[in-house]
């Protein structure tokens, strides 16, 4: 059960409604732009991000912690004003970090030009000495300030580079031939030298431990002495091409050959050998083949050292299971820990693995009752003790492990203490919970998503919560119950809505089955027209792998460019995306050409319910790379509501892409549903206007996936255009690529050509 303090809940109701409010009028009139019109929307959206640029503050709040209870940040103010605020952690009490006043006065005395105080350019600042000097970088020189004294000096002190955190093992370290990794004490080092192990013993010599050859990646065990060796069983290790036509000098193309899996190839697979670097031994570890767990890159399961031994973990060929195995490093032996197994797949993106410090237990995260949760589960005999966070909501990430005291703070969402309040189910909040499961405290628990800073003693933190529609607040919050312990700062919008920027609008629907709310956000032009009618242009991505309208506050979204044009751009999280209930994300499995279709268009029948000013029968659509397979799937399947599409660098069939993703929601073998779900397949269904635009130089989605559904549309008659992004890796165009888009969709969502501009000047 969740225990929430009380809270002053914030009036979303009366600020959503008033933008719904000038929506209730009849519209009649379809909107269509003149020339002039049309040149005037074009010239809103290539300033629109100007007008955005320079008109928000505040939002975000970087904090910069010093002393034992302490912490200072910058408020940024319009007129090119700024301060700097000091904030004692304890009492939550703000007062400034040094008086800019003194700084401009200092300045001037050296010699510097006279500025105004809160206008003096500082690049950078560092606390020293608890507080009693401040560092100051402004324009290319330091300067030392005495708070004591209020005064400030040239100095020769530097600026402390930021520490780099040190990797804490985890995937196995690649040793090429003339690469030695040390052992973590230093008295060893060893090599890959012939696909052998090579180790450096206590005389200075390299000794060969190994025969067998082919092996590939080495890891060190936390004892200095063992170490993980994987024996590579090569695959078929296929290639594809790529054709370079572009370049200074040439006169030819040139070809690029590369490795890139596809389902169904026979992958790479390794198996365990432990190295004795002290006796010079190897022991080969008695399992089968494992597959790689790294994806999406190609290397060995994953290790890291615990309770004095190995602990590995990796996905089964079909990613419907999932292994935690443990090697004893003296014996070799092995023995199953965690086997996470599914009807239909194991989340790769949700595969959270954590050691308890202190004990022999681990932190799991499975979905095995129908919602992302957090297990504990006991390392040694692999029984689950209890559940950690709650069921009926998402675990995200593990923020902070408090083993000493045995609590976990964790994100989450889509619990029903915030959906009942009428939250959307994407909000990110932070939660506090015994590892037995119990007293879970949501300790954000103010309408929005939030983003969290811990103090260096996980005592307080700084959280920033924020919604599409509703500028970022930042507080300090106590660690232990979620008080505020002090408003810190917001974000100041009002010059983005002077610059008549429009927010999103957030709206829900039900979907397919009439009972789950599907939530997305609406897109008007500045210009809006209650009494006009306007296309609605959906901007979709429907990968299975997370989910995508955005929940925080943007100044600033591509898709309002294009609605300045006189659109209304919708984006829709349907059926068979993450970070929902295991139901809602298993509609993909086998079935990803469904995308959430049936939830998208009801969506936008209720939203025109809504709105009248949706004109359903103009409805376009657009998407990059699995979203291009969307936007083509959406005008070859649902041909009476799409009929217009953009596609850029789609996947458009799922044996052609790479293996790690598509096997994931398809599944291994191939089955004969992958063709029948190729959009090449259904490439005689097309009815709509439809533009593919792809990336000669794609190292993500092979270019011939594009190639062969062009061949496929002509081979059944259809007309269609296409275009190519000379030497452009995986893209959507970028400038170029977003007119295109843009006049595709004025063209045939208008019925009218757009601007010619060859012969007018672009900003564009």
């Amino acid at each position: 059960m969740f225990y929430r303090r009380r809270f002053t809940a914030i009036a979303f109701s009366g600020f959503v409604f008033s933008y719904w409010l000038p929506l209730l009028a009849k519209a009649q009139t379809p909107y269509k732009p003149t020339d002039s019109q049309l040149l005037a929307g074009f010239e809103r959206a290539n300033t629109l991000q100007d007008k955005a640029a320079n008109s928000v503050f505040m939002v975000q709040l970087v904090p910069h912690w010093f002393g034992s209870h302490q912490l200072w940040y910058r408020v940024n103010k319009p007129g090119g004003v700024s301060s700097f605020i000091k904030v004692n952690t304890d009492t939550g009490q703000k007062s400034l970090l040094f008086d800019e006043k003194d700084v401009a006065n200092g300045l001037e005395k050296a010699g510097y030009p006279l500025y105004e105080a809160g206008k003096v350019p500082i690049r950078q600042v560092e606390v020293l000495e608890g507080g009693n000097k401040i560092l100051i970088r402004i324009g290319g020189k330091n300067f030392l300030y005495d708070v004591a004294s209020r005064s400030l000096n040239f100095t020769e002190t530097r600026f402390q580079s930021p520490g780099k955190s040190l990797p804490k093992g985890g995937r196995p370290q690649f040793m090429g031939t003339d690469r030695e990794l040390p052992s973590p004490n230093g008295l060893f080092k060893t090599r890959l030298e012939g696909g052998n192990v090579e180790v450096e013993d206590q005389s200075g010599q390299w000794v060969t431990v190994t025969k067998e050859g082919h092996f590939k990646y080495l890891q060190w065990g936390g004892d200095s002495r063992h170490l993980i060796a994987w024996y590579c069983i090569a695959g078929d290790r296929k290639v594809l091409y790529l054709l370079h036509s572009t370049g200074a000098g040439k006169t030819r193309a040139t070809l690029e050959t590369r490795r890139y899996d596809q389902p169904g190839d026979k992958l790479d697979t390794y198996i365990p050998y432990v190295i004795d670097a002290k006796n010079l031994t190897e022991r080969k570890v008695d399992t089968e083949p494992m597959m790689n767990g790294s994806y999406p890159w190609p290397s060995a399961p994953s290790v890291r050292w615990w309770n004095h031994g190995f602990l590995i973990d990796y996905p089964i060929r079909g990613y419907q299971e999932y292994k935690v195995d443990y090697i004893d490093p003296t014996s070799a032996a092995i023995r199953n820990v965690i086997d996470e197994k599914s009807q239909t797949f194991v989340d790769l993106g949700k595969i959270s693995l954590q050691p308890i410090p202190g004990s022999t237990d681990l932190l799991w995260n499975s979905e095995r009752d129908g919602w992302a949760r957090l297990y504990r589960i006991d390392g040694l005999t692999g029984k689950v003790l209890n559940a950690v966070t709650p069921t009926h909501g998402v675990f995200r990430h593990i923020v902070w492990l408090d083993a000493k005291n045995g609590v976990v703070y964790y994100t989450g969402n889509d619990y029903p203490e915030c959906v009942d309040q009428g939250q959307n189910p994407y909000l990110l909040h932070l939660y506090r919970t015994d590892l037995d499961g119990k007293n879970v405290i949501d300790l954000t628990p103010q309408n929005g998503t939030h983003s969290i800073a811990f103090s260096p003693d996980h005592k307080v933190f700084v959280d920033t919560y924020s919604w599409v529609n509703k500028a970022p607040i930042h507080n300090l919050v106590s660690a232990s119950d979620g008080k505020v312990l002090a408003h810190l700062a917001s974000a100041n919008i009002k010059g983005l809505l002077r610059n008549n920027v429009r927010l999103p609008i957030p709206f829900e629907a039900k979907g397919r089955d009439g009972k789950t709310n599907i939530w997305g956000i609406v897109c008007l032009p500045s210009n809006f027209n209650p009494k006009m009618k306007y296309p609605v242009i959906e901007n979709i991505y429907a990968g299975p792998q997370s989910s995508f309208v955005p929940t925080r506050f943007y100044p600033f979204l591509y898709m309002s460019r294009l609605a300045e044009l006189g659109f209304i751009v919708v984006q829709i999280d349907g059926m068979g995306t993450d970070n929902r209930s295991r139901a809602f994300h298993d509609v993909c499995w086998h079935n990803i050409d469904d995308s959430g279709f049936s939830d998208r268009i009801l969506w936008m029948q209720a939203l025109a319910k809504k709105m009248p000013q949706v004109d359903l029968n103009r409805v376009g659509v657009y998407g990059t790379s699995a979203g291009g397979q969307d936007a083509v799937n959406a005008l070859l399947l649902h041909p009476e509501f799409y009929k217009v599409g953009v596609a850029s660098c789609g996947c458009y069939d799922n044996r052609i892409d790479k293996q790690w993703w598509n096997e994931q929601w398809m599944g291994y073998p191939v089955g004969p549903w992958y063709r029948e779900q190729a959009c090449a397949t259904n490439a005689a269904k097309l009815k709509g206007h439809l533009l593919l635009m792809d990336a000669e130089d794609d190292h993500n989605v092979p270019p011939e996936s594009s190639i062969r559904l062009a061949s496929a549309l002509i081979k059944a008659g259809k007309t269609f255009s296409y275009m190519i992004f000379p030497a452009s890796d995986h893209t959507d165009g970028g400038v170029f690529g977003e007119r295109k888009r843009r006049d595709f969709f004025v063209q045939w969502l208008f019925g009218m050509n757009p601007p010619n501009w060859n012969d007018l000047p672009s900003k564009s």
